[in-house]
């Protein structure tokens, strides 16, 4: 399938319409992956309701609550772009939280939030089980290529120059971490589905697997 313009709301539409499609004795890992300038968050946040609609349950989390304590995430800085891009996710607790309790047999059991990394403390905030039919809604960036377990990768895509335009100045130092995530990973192919995003109000969408 090609590259084809599509509104906000049709591509919430669109992607609550294939989620739907899976039998409901399962749950539904997705995972919408992007640089923060491209709001895989918002989507996210915008794909919860029609999932509602259709009758499933929604546990949305966020990557960025499993970010590793400062101690080890700035050991060697606050501004070096391989370590924010190897070391900064704690992969093995979202795993062991969120994603592997929501595979087949398991028991549907997730910690939603981990870590406050503005507080650099852990969150006091109880398990949730989420029904069988239930769907996940993770976002974050830099996630693909971890091996993650998810049923749905949508990425959303931000050219080099969109993507320099809207970082803000502050974050900037993060941009050949991204720029090595396209390089090695691959987004653009790795991805179930990936929404194109240069212009927030004209996006397009194009399906690679699926």
């Amino acid at each position: 399938m090609g590259v084809r313009p599509i509104s906000a709301e049709g591509l919430a539409e669109e992607l609550a319409d294939r989620v739907a499609g899976w039998p409901r004795e399962a749950w539904v890992r997705v995972v919408v992956d992007g640089a923060p300038a491209a709001g895989p968050g918002e989507l996210a946040d915008r794909l919860a309701g029609p999932l509602r609609v259709r009758g499933r349950e929604v546990l949305r989390v966020s990557a960025d609550d499993f970010l590793r304590p400062a101690s080890l995430r700035l050991e060697f800085g606050r501004t070096d772009p391989d370590v924010f891009y190897d070391e900064w996710l704690d992969t093995g607790a979202l795993l062991r939280e969120v994603l592997e309790p929501l595979g087949p047999g398991r028991s549907g059991r997730v910690l939603p939030a981990l870590w406050d990394s503005g507080a650099d403390r852990a969150y006091r905030v109880p398990y949730r089980t989420l029904p069988p039919g239930g769907v996940l809604l993770l976002d974050g960036t830099l996630l693909l290529g971890r091996g993650l377990p998810v049923e749905l990768a949508v990425h959303v895509w931000l050219s080099r120059g969109a993507l320099e335009r809207r970082t803000p100045a502050e974050e900037r130092w993060r941009l050949p971490a991204y720029e090595r995530y396209e390089r090695e990973v691959r987004p653009q192919e790795a991805a179930d589905v990936v929404v194109r995003a240069d212009h927030p109000d004209r996006l397009a969408i194009r399906a690679v697997n699926g």
